[in-house]
Order: structure tokens, then C-alpha cells, then sequence
């Protein structure tokens, strides 16, 4: 990450799925004069648009006409690799160019880890070498086991590590597990920080539990009227393996399971509910963690406007 000798002003807003980010930020963007910066690790890929609730650009207009641009949406295909470093290096040079042209950098996503290296300068273990054969052996017993197993495996060298991750996302849980087999210490002792270049604002978003189990309820019935599962089903026709970890990804690999007979549509849409509310309750617990997020919460005001004002105020501080 580049370093430079001021700090960049930079507003974060994060919280959990279907708290009604996206069409807050279009707003407030307009309002601060800034320029959208994806943190959705889902909304790197392309032809991923309904189970993402990607942003489309009819919707990048704010109430007032002005158009937002959106960076890092629909940069990679469903089997282009993009590491958190990857995530660093390309928003650090959007931040650097955003500030240049005298807008402010915005940064908008739910994904905690990419939000949060980038945002607390965390230093990746990209420098740890490989081992090609322990890597190929923990990838056939994933297969074979699960990734409940693996996790299981790292919780017990490295707990920090594995509460953070999920049991399908087996490239991170077999790095983790990689670098503790050529290092000898686990993960969380060698991955530290170093300064930041940005001064940060971090709002997280949040509403009554309940009301918010009711919006995601709702959106994955819209994601399915809206063409769900044939999105899933292009995506398999394009030749891209139901292996590739966004196709494991949350609502994608359970309209996967619906689509090789393993479950019925009813189910399979129950699951992605489900899912997506322990998704929503983990996007919180991650951020609780966090010692310099303000929490806002959306019932406490009446009407979107006077959310606004208060999320445009508090930017404004920067």
C-alpha cells in the first residue's frame, strides 16, 4: 500500500445485508461531492448481478440527477483470482486518484475483512511462501471431508483466524492453515498493521433485528422473481465450475444444490434466508470489534432525509 506524507480523508459505510446501504450512499455521495468505492468482495465479479443485489446504473442517480461513479464493480470474471492485497492496492490508487480530482473517496460494502485491511493498513502474509503438496493434500480432504473439518483443524492452532472465517471458503482456511505448516505460527501472530494513510470515518448502519430479518426475507423473494435462478444457470452453461469460490457463494451455491436435484426451490430459497441472516449477524459481529466505528441506527429517525443529514454531518467532520 502506498504511504503518502498526508492523509487521505476517506468515509466508510458498512453493516449488514439489506440494511439499506446502497441506496443511503448514492445520496449521500451526492451531497459530499465523493465517489463510490465497492467493499463488496461478491461485487468484484462479473455476470453476478441478482444474487450480489448489485447496484445497476439507472440506480447510481442520486435523488437530485447527479450520477455517482461506482469503482471496483464488475472488474473480474467468476474465475479471476482477487485477493484482499488485491482489494488494497487497487482501492489505495482510487483513493489517490478520487482525492487527486477533489472528490472524497466512499468507501460502501459489507465485506469486514477487505474493509478493514484496507482501513487499518493490516499487512497480508502474501510474502509467506507456498507448498504446492500440502496445499493439493488439504484440498482432496476438503473435498472428501468438508470445510466444517478444516475449520475445525485451524480453530485449534489458530482461533483468531478461523471465528473469522466460514467453513465454505476453503482457500482462505487452507492458507491459514498452509502458513502455520511452513511457519509454525499461526496467521493472526504475523499478519500486523502498519500506519494508515487515511484518516476514516466509519459509520455502520443498523436497524431493529427483527426488521431487518424481514428485509432480507424479502430481498431473496425478489433475487428469485427477478431471475436468480437463471443467473445461476447462464453462469454454469458459460463453463464456469460450481467450484469457483463465488459460485460458493452465498445464494449461489444453494440454487446450485436446487439445480443438480439435491433440493427443491422452496427449500433452497429457505436456506438462502436462512444463511444470509447468520451472514447478517456475523457482519455485525465483526464490526463491534471495531474501536472507531460510530453505530447509527435507522429507526431512530423518522424519515430517510434526516438519516441523511445526519450521515452527511458526521462525513463532514473528516
Amino acid at each position: 500500500m502506498k504511504v503518502s506524507e498526508h492523509k487521505y480523508k476517506l468515509a466508510v459505510l458498512v453493516g449488514p445485508t439489506a440494511v439499506g446501504k446502497t441506496a443511503i450512499s448514492v445520496n449521500a455521495a451526492a451531497r459530499l461531492n465523493a465517489e463510490i468505492i465497492s467493499g463488496d468482495s461478491m461485487q468484484f465479479y462479473r455476470y453476478m448481478d441478482i444474487g450480489t443485489a448489485k447496484i445497476s446504473p439507472a440506480d447510481m442517480a442520486a435523488a437530485d440527477g447527479t450520477f455517482i461513479p461506482h469503482h471496483l464493480i464488475n472488474i473480474i470474471d467468476p474465475n479471476e483470482p482477487f485477493s484482499v492485497a488485491d482489494f488494497q492496492e487497487k482501492a489505495a490508487e482510487l483513493i489517490e486518484d478520487i482525492s487527486a480530482r477533489g472528490k472524497l473517496p466512499f468507501i460502501v460494502g459489507g465485506t469486514g475483512l477487505y474493509v478493514s485491511a484496507l482501513t487499518e493498513g493490516y499487512n497480508l502474509n502474501d510474502s509467506i511462501g507456498e507448498d504446492a503438496d500440502f496445499r493439493t493434500a488439504k484440498n482432496l480432504e476438503y473435498a472428501k471431508k468438508g470445510g466444517e473439518a478444516l475449520l475445525t483443524e485451524l480453530t485449534a492452532i489458530d482461533p483468531i483466524t478461523a471465528a473469522k472465517l466460514h467453513a465454505n471458503d476453503s482457500r482462505r482456511i487452507i492458507r491459514a492453515l498452509e502458513i502455520y505448516h511452513i511457519t509454525g505460527k499461526p496467521m493472526s501472530e504475523q499478519a500486523g498493521k502498519s500506519e494508515t494513510p487515511y484518516q476514516c470515518k466509519i459509520i455502520c448502519l443498523n436497524m431493529d433485528r427483527r426488521k431487518l430479518y424481514e428485509r432480507i426475507n424479502k430481498r431473496v423473494d425478489i433475487m428469485v422473481e427477478n431471475g436468480l435462478v437463471e443467473e445461476v444457470e447462464n453462469l454454469l452453461k458459460c463453463g464456469y465450475s460450481s467450484q469457483l469460490k463465488p459460485l460458493q457463494g452465498l445464494g449461489y451455491r444453494q440454487i446450485i444444490d436446487y439445480l443438480q436435484g439435491n433440493t427443491t426451490l422452496l427449500e433452497a430459497v429457505e436456506i438462502i434466508k436462512r444463511d444470509t441472516r447468520r451472514f447478517a449477524k456475523r457482519q455485525l459481529t465483526w464490526w463491534r470489534h471495531h474501536p472507531t466505528v460510530q453505530w447509527l441506527n435507522k429507526d431512530e429517525f423518522a424519515k430517510e432525509n434526516e438519516l441523511l443529514d445526519h450521515i452527511c454531518k458526521a462525513y463532514n467532520t473528516l
